[in-house]
């Protein structure tokens, strides 16, 4: 007969004990009450081996409850964390467990997101923002070009737009993504030159230049990615904040 190998293999309690104060962290993280959770993910993060498969664990029990709230920010940072640990054991983990991310790669167009995940785990922004574009061009019927027409935003899925969403919200501590942007054109009345200024794509009467003059790693403002083709002017941008997927539940 053949052995059975455990799925994870996390050290037992003979080879190496939790410290106590890993099992505290666990137990806060997994509470609705505290208050900065991402800040605990982190500690995590400091915490060496013993902190990594207590993420490894939070992981595991959230996969097997996904119902109970859609992977987000905090397993899109523990991802990140496991990724950038590039350990023996988080490697073999992640290929097990998460072999295309934590946010669920949805398409009502079959189109691959596997390689925008990847990009954005790794945080490499700049070239998440280049193919969140050739994206929403495949989604245009426009994937020869590098930019598409604003009426074609209405014919995009709800389905494709939350999962590009999701997927820059979670790999961006929640700083990045569509319903960001929307959430502060709102906040701001709806005023463009007011939300220009506020995500830094305008300074003064002066456009930010592409691409040097954006900031392309987590010290940008929030909202200030990905571009969504905004060289092309305002049109875009305001068609893909006014589509119905920010009013539709997540699938």
């Amino acid at each position: 007969m053949h052995n059975v190998q455990p799925i994870l293999n996390m050290p037992s309690e003979s080879q190496s004990e939790t410290p106590p104060f890993i099992d505290e962290l666990l137990t806060r993280l997994q509470s609705e009450a505290v208050r900065n959770p991402l800040q605990l993910v982190h500690e995590f993060a400091q915490s060496g081996e013993s902190g990594l498969e207590a993420l490894m664990k939070f992981l595991l029990e959230r996969q097997a409850h996904p119902k109970s709230q859609p992977m987000g920010v905090l397993e899109g940072t523990a991802y990140q964390i496991l990724v950038k640990a590039n350990t023996p054991s988080t490697q073999k983990f992640l290929q097990t467990h998460f072999p295309q991310g934590v946010v669920p790669l949805q398409s009502s167009n079959g189109i691959d997101y596997a390689p925008l995940q990847a990009l954005l785990a790794q945080q490499d922004f700049q070239a998440a923002d280049r193919l969140t574009l050739e994206k929403m061009c495949e989604l245009a019927g426009s994937a020869t070009q590098k930019w598409f027409y604003f009426t074609a935003v209405q014919s995009f899925p709800t389905t494709d737009l939350q999962t590009i969403n999701r997927l820059w919200l979670a790999h961006s501590e929640g700083k990045f993504g569509f319903s960001v942007q929307r959430e502060l054109w709102l906040s701001l009345g709806k005023d463009w030159e007011k939300l220009w200024t506020q995500i830094d794509w305008k300074n003064g009467n002066n456009w930010t230049r592409y691409p040097q003059g954006f900031t392309w790693d987590l010290s940008a403002p929030r909202g200030h990615l990905p571009l969504s083709n905004q060289l092309r002017g305002v049109r875009v941008m305001a068609a893909l904040l006014a589509h119905p997927a920010w009013s539709s539940p997540a699938p």
